[in-house]
């Protein structure tokens, strides 16, 4: 047993024995050296060998569990911490965006972006309020958001699933920081990989990156999906070269200049960083497409066009009640690079075309994982299936509470694999942690369908006036107000505002704004069905299953 692993082993016994649950990893670092209690609180712990207990064999220790902060130094506090503090750095920034035809210089309070600010700020919020499970200490030794985590365990797997749904509950919307999250352990074994076999310098290259990421606890937006133009052709093959994201130039101090487009971008504007992925295998022509890097979200040459949603412009009118949900909201762009120059520091991948699949493999596969959020958006429409079957008096009927139940069935589906997948997580030659491959796949399979039945479903309880609801300007109207609050009543003792405040949420969810993120992202998001049947066919091992039936079967050939 390392000595990392035996210190927390001890403190794990530790802790179980005074009945306490302090922050485990704030505790770590300030730990016995020597893996010795000291205490009297009698857990029976004295001293622990480096090498760990009589007898065991010695576990090497991975490139990733080998980087520790000092641990008789307090954990490191970053530059952002709060969500003002967040909020405040995505302001002043030259950042080219279209948005409705015009170009926008400020977008952080334009009334459309602002919902998806807010959403990814509630990611620094959860980890003020919890930091155990929104925050972690990563291996730079500063308490930074769990997004920026480099998974060391699966318990860490398991911490971001349960993190991610918990953001799905607070927000009801996609929050945008699971794509850079994925890409950033992703690329950490990768780039590992890429330099065992080639001797390249990717990986130091990628931790310093980490580190400073860590450091100032910076969001960081992954772009993987490109345009493809012609999908029936390679990317060396389209007739215009920019329809994958590219290298058009190489410098001779080692950097790169980019061309192409990524689309479907989430949060990326929002962002202060982004992580270039190539999108697929690439073949041996495909060279110049097999480009990993980092760039600035305000790196010259990105132009960010922003992509529009359903009734995205009740943002602009007065009051808050008919967009259902005016707090959060999801955010897409395409991202376009015109001649963006990439430092050779901030490039992790550059032309090794046989690690691309392995890559967008690891990448999907943490990905298709984070699908998870949506038990959390599932959760906030069984609760509003549930108020609306209550505010319209049939919450008692027992075909009601059926339909409830099937809500938390299919939803808990949803999550109960992306548990199992997080659970199942291995470790990497470079020490972080895989998830259960086909785990990540069968959840990921399930979200491009349950969501839509619990769409279904909390429409059908919500009744016609879902869609036929009158706008919120008619309430204001002398003469039809007084009939719509005659005429909209429900049971007795609920208001007609709060009626229409419910059936305005599942609209949002299942038709509004916030279907991009539980329904349309829920279908194509992380690849689509088929791109999971794929990999679920290549891992169930077809060939030992029918071994085993034809064992039982008596079957000798």
């Amino acid at each position: 047993m390392s000595d990392k692993a035996s210190r927390l082993k001890t403190l794990t016994r530790h802790v179980k024995a005074i009945d306490s649950t302090p922050d485990l990893e704030d505790l770590a670092q300030r730990a016995w050296p020597d893996a010795n209690c000291g205490s009297s609180c009698g857990c029976s712990v004295g001293s622990v060998s480096p090498a760990g207990t009589a007898g065991a064999a010695a576990v090497p220790e991975t490139p990733l569990a080998a980087m520790t902060w000092p641990r008789n130094q307090p954990v490191k506090q970053p530059e952002i911490v709060t969500a003002e503090d967040f909020i405040e750095s995505l302001r002043g920034r030259d950042i080219k965006v279209i948005l409705q035809g015009e170009l926008i210089k400020e977008f952080v309070d334009h009334p459309i972006v602002w919902p998806s600010v807010n959403a990814m700020a509630e990611s620094y919020r959860l980890a003020m309020e919890n930091p155990e499970l929104g925050s972690a200490v990563g291996f730079s030794g500063y308490r930074m958001s769990r997004f920026l985590h480099i998974c060391e365990s699966a318990d860490d797997l398991v911490m971001q699933s349960q993190m991610q749904r918990e953001l799905g509950r607070r927000t009801g919307t996609c929050f945008q920081r699971c794509v850079g999250q994925d890409a950033s352990n992703a690329m950490w074994s990768t780039t590992y990989d890429i330099d065992q076999k080639h001797g390249t310098k990717y990986h130091a290259r990628f931790v310093e990156f980490m580190k400073m990421a860590q450091s100032k606890n910076l969001v960081l937006g992954g772009a993987m999906t490109d345009v493809k133009g012609d999908r029936s052709l390679n990317p060396s093959e389209q007739p215009d070269p920019d329809m994958f994201v590219r290298v058009a130039e190489r410098k001779p101090d080692g950097g790169v200049v980019l061309r192409g487009c990524k689309a479907h971008q989430t949060g990326n504007l929002n962002s202060h960083w982004m992580i270039i992925m190539p999108g697929g295998k690439m073949e041996k022509a495909d060279k110049d497409y097999a480009i990993a890097c980092a760039v600035p979200v305000d790196a010259p040459g990105l132009t960010y066009i922003y992509g529009r949603q359903s009734c995205d412009l009740r943002a602009m009118e007065p009051g808050d009640i008919d967009q259902g949900n005016a707090k959060f909201g999801g955010q897409e762009t395409l991202t376009c690079f015109e001649d963006v120059y990439v430092p050779p520091e901030y490039v992790f991948m550059d032309g090794e075309v046989d690690f691309t699949q392995t890559l967008v493999e690891r990448f999907t596969a943490y990905h298709r994982r984070s699908y998870v959020c949506k038990a959390g958006l599932g959760d906030v429409m069984l609760g509003a299936a549930a108020t609306v079957a209550e505010y319209n008096g049939v919450a008692k009927a027992s075909h009601i509470k059926d339909k409830l139940v099937e809500i938390a069935y299919l939803n808990e589906n949803i999550a109960g694999t992306a548990m199992a997948s997080s659970y199942g997580g291995q470790a990497t030659p470079s020490g972080n942690f895989l998830p259960d491959v086909m785990m990540a796949n069968i959840c990921k399979h399930n979200v491009t369908k349950l969501p839509y039945e619990i769409a279904r479903l909390a429409q059908d309880l919500a009744g016609g006036i879902i869609v036929t609801l009158p706008a919120d300007k008619e309430f204001r109207n002398e003469v039809a107000a007084p009939l719509l609050e005659k005429y909209l009543k429900g049971k007795q003792g609920v208001t007609v505002e709060n009626r229409r405040r419910i059936l305005r949420l599942i609209e949002n969810m299942t038709m509004g704004r916030n279907a991009v993120g539980y329904l349309s992202e829920s279908l194509h998001g992380a690849g689509s069905p088929q791109a999971q049947r794929v990999l679920i066919q290549r891992l169930f091992d077809l060939e030992m299953k029918k071994r085993l039936a034809k064992d039982l079967a008596g079957i000798v050939e």
